[in-house]
């Protein structure tokens, strides 16, 4: 029997990578610095695993931004407008134009398009494809990590995103055709790779198919059986571990069974019957391998071993030790580092964190299991086999858990309870004499630049080194700068710049029930964008308002609206840990009660104006398109209820991150907010095309710069892309802001790329009143 690790985060036990990142943008370390840093992390990760008995240790799993993107440049997929910057720059550079754009030495290019890996709030760069797209080894990034940790006297086991996923991962660009079709150019480079890989001795090789868990294609099928079957014939002795995970084969089970590859990883977190449906079905092969992926590698619950060893024991009844591997259910990428960080018992209470493991204990529980599954004395006599159970059994009976109050106040939700007063057409009548903004009104998201400054009055704060006056000063005097520019500027609806906040799920999480927190919890979201979820241990419910105070201030200072900003239920669930002892709709009902309390009290404040961000309504799909409506049920429903306890001229906004809408359009205007804000430059405006096809009824945002980037766009840029949309959106229906908050961008670039969405609003209504437009 073998251990078996899928991938490790590659972010640091103290986020080293962020920060050598940010370094190196700025210009303040050189590329040395910077891939110094990154092979000191490779090589502690390495180390860990080695240390505490995993067999098939994964490299190439660290990436400085992004698996995929590593894997376009690999492979030599760059886009066109990249050519001509690659010529003048280093290839460190080129891979974070790719990733960020740039404007540097005169050069102005644009980023990859960005969107969400599956369901989880990790954001990967999306491949573009042109028809006959060629293909060539351009980075041999899985090769040089390979040879380095063979250097250490660690013999990896390569990971790569396998070739049928990496093309349904991007998108085509240009004339009409379909990017599974590549596959016969895209294979003899990864024929390349893994002939490279073989000669430096490697033996296994991790192919990553994720989209087996998807609804495929007959043709997409006959990609994967075409291209693994190709891989056998030219590479006979190389072990290939064929990762899927998220969900169970459904409809592709067949197909991949008939795989001649040597072991399957399944991940039976998610799916545990799969391993039934496997074993009964009599298709696998005698000299194929099950890698059980038993470890939650997307959740920090502590591995329930008695559980686990009921499944790993009925493979091994089945097929013998030999045939089996231990692993996680994924890559530990979703998982924060290390529990041991965690040394502040205020933070998290030991009661809490006895139910708790991240990533360096997933990795121990993988060879505990491997242990207990082997040797039944050392089960029965081991502490840590006790341990693990004293800490499941004391969680399903703890009393930090259960509120009878919350449970009850969900059973009492009534069918009304989840509809405005009106429709959207009586509420916009309303919404338009009460508010009076002009065509093609002008906002943000919600959150302005956090300077170092601000970031250090919070450390202060929490340090006791100011005290709670002296910090609300400082607060006020930030907020009141942030209003006056708004204002000079000329934006319309104003926000108050959230400099109280450290993360927009986890600032509500700080005052809710039921949720605890991490000092060093840590995840990477994007690049160099790390988020700390919080956790959700037990019943939610509001003690008291979270947001009121603030925005009542903001809205003291200026004749203009201020919006409320809030995070919405379904998206506070999905970026946090959630428990795992409930339905996860029970949680987000409760959550949803908990911001529909504090949406109630923001307009009895006198706020008009109320946004409640579900940037994660998309990302929380199952995979499975049969599984849709059952989520899209209780997650729309969750919003309904938060949003709709106010009056017709109360305006609700919401705003949504990368996704495409297509195929949930008529649940997105199920949600009924009377404004929606998406993120639509770069995609210039494509993903707008859902909402015209579908004669999308409500109001709509749609971004005109990419907050992602640190370049300015030009006015122009902002005029193009208003009026794309316009072409496609009625122009009274259409509001002008950025693609998202503003946070973590400086605000030298936030003041010139504002006052130039501004003018670009400007001159569509002058363009809209000399009627030039249609």
């Amino acid at each position: 029997m073998k251990t078996n690790n899928l991938g490790y985060p590659r972010i640091g036990s103290n986020r080293e990578l962020k920060k050598a990142n940010e370094l190196y943008w700025a210009g303040k370390i050189t590329a040395e610095e910077l891939l110094a840093t990154g092979s000191a992390i490779r090589t502690q990760n390495w180390k860990l695993q080695a240390e505490n008995g995993i067999d098939l240790i994964p490299s190439n799993d660290f990436s400085l931004y992004d698996q995929v993107l590593d894997l376009t440049l690999s492979l030599g997929a760059i886009p066109e407008r990249y050519q001509e910057f690659s010529r003048t720059n280093n290839s460190l550079d080129l891979y974070f134009a790719m990733a960020r754009g740039a404007q540097k030495n005169g050069q102005d290019v644009v980023a990859m398009e960005m969107t969400k890996w599956f369901d989880t709030n990790y954001h990967y760069i999306v491949p573009e494809f042109t028809k006959n797209q060629k293909f060539e080894l351009f980075s041999t990034k899985v090769i040089a990590e390979f040879i380095e940790a063979k250097n250490l006297g660690i013999r990896t086991k390569p990971v790569l995103i396998g070739p049928v996923s990496y093309l349904l991962l991007g998108k085509e660009k240009g004339d009409d055709f379909h990017r599974i079709d590549l596959i016969y150019n895209l294979l003899p480079v990864y024929f390349e790779i893994l002939s490279k890989l073989e000669a430096e001795g490697a033996s296994y090789i991790q192919l990553d198919e994720p989209f087996l868990a998807l609804n495929l294609t007959d043709k997409e099928r006959d990609a994967i059986t075409y291209v693994y079957n190709e891989i056998n014939k030219n590479f006979p002795n190389l072990k290939v571990v064929l990762a899927n995970y998220f969900d169970c084969f459904g409809e592709n089970l067949e197909t991949a069974l008939a795989l001649p590859v040597d072991t399957f990883h399944l991940d039976l977190v998610r799916c545990p019957l799969q391993l039934d449906d496997i074993l009964e079905s009599g298709k696998l092969a005698d000299n194929v391998n099950l890698s059980l992926g038993v470890v939650d590698g997307r959740n920090i619950w502590k591995n329930d071993f008695k559980k686990s060893l009921v499944l790993i024991e009925k493979a091994i009844t089945a097929l013998g030790e030999n045939r089996i591997l231990i692993a996680s259910s994924c890559s530990l990428i979703h998982s924060p580092c290390d529990l041991d960080l965690e040394t502040n018992d205020e933070t998290l209470t030991p009661e809490i964190k006895q139910w708790l493991a991240f990533a360096k204990q997933k990795i121990q529980e993988i060879s505990l299991l491997k242990q207990f599954a082997t040797n039944e004395t050392d089960r029965t006599n081991s502490l840590k086999f006790a341990e693990n159970t004293l800490a499941n059994e004391n969680r399903k009976s703890s009393a930090l858990i259960h509120n009878e109050g919350v449970k009850n106040r969900v059973a009492s939700i009534e069918k009304g309870d989840d509809q405005r007063q009106n429709t959207f057409a009586v509420r916009r009548k309303s919404q338009a004499e009460a508010l009076k903004l002009p065509l093609f009104p002008t906002t943000t998201i919600g959150s302005f630049p956090q300077t170092a400054e601000v970031r250090s009055w919070r450390a202060k704060f929490k340090k006791g080194e100011l005290t709670q006056q002296q910090y609300d000063d400082l607060l006020q005097k930030e907020t009141e700068e942030t209003i006056r520019f708004q204002e000079e500027s000329g934006i319309d609806v104003l926000v108050h710049g959230e400099f109280e906040r450290n993360d927009m799920v986890e600032y509500f999480g700080e005052q809710l029930d039921g949720f605890t927190f991490t000092k060093n919890g840590w995840v990477q979201s994007y690049g160099s964008r790390c988020v700390k979820p919080p956790v959700i241990y037990g019943d939610v419910s509001r003690p008291t308002p979270m947001t009121v105070k603030w925005a009542e201030f903001a809205q003291s200072l200026t004749p203009k609206w201020v919006k409320g900003m809030l995070t919405g239920p379904v998206t506070i669930l999905q970026w946090s840990f959630v428990r795992n002892d409930q339905p996860r709709s029970e949680t987000c009902t409760q959550i949803a009660l908990a911001i529909r309390d504090e949406v109630v009290d923001l307009e009895k404040a006198g706020i008009k104006i109320i946004q409640i961000d579900e940037p994660a309504i998309r990302e929380g799909l199952p995979l499975r398109k049969e599984d849709w409506a059952n989520y899209l049920d209780w997650a729309i429903k969750a919003f309904r209820i938060s949003a709709s306890g106010v009056a017709d001229d109360t305006q609700i906004h919401t705003h949504m991150c990368y996704s495409e809408f297509n195929d949930i359009i008529q649940n997105i205007a199920d949600m009924d907010a009377d404004v929606i804000t998406i993120e639509c430059s770069r995609s210039q405006m494509e993903l707008l095309d859902a909402f015209a096809d579908f004669k999308y009824p409500n109001e709509i945002g749609p971004g005109v710069y990419d907050i992602h980037s640190p370049r300015v766009p030009s006015n122009e840029e902002m005029v193009h892309l208003l009026k794309k949309a316009s072409s496609v959106i009625p122009a009274d229906q259409l509001w002008v802001n950025p693609d998202c908050g503003l946070k973590t961008r400086h605000w030298d670039e936030t003041k010139k790329a504002l006052i130039e969405m501004v003018n670009a609003a400007k001159k569509m209504r002058v363009a809209v009143e000399n009627t030039a437009l249609v």
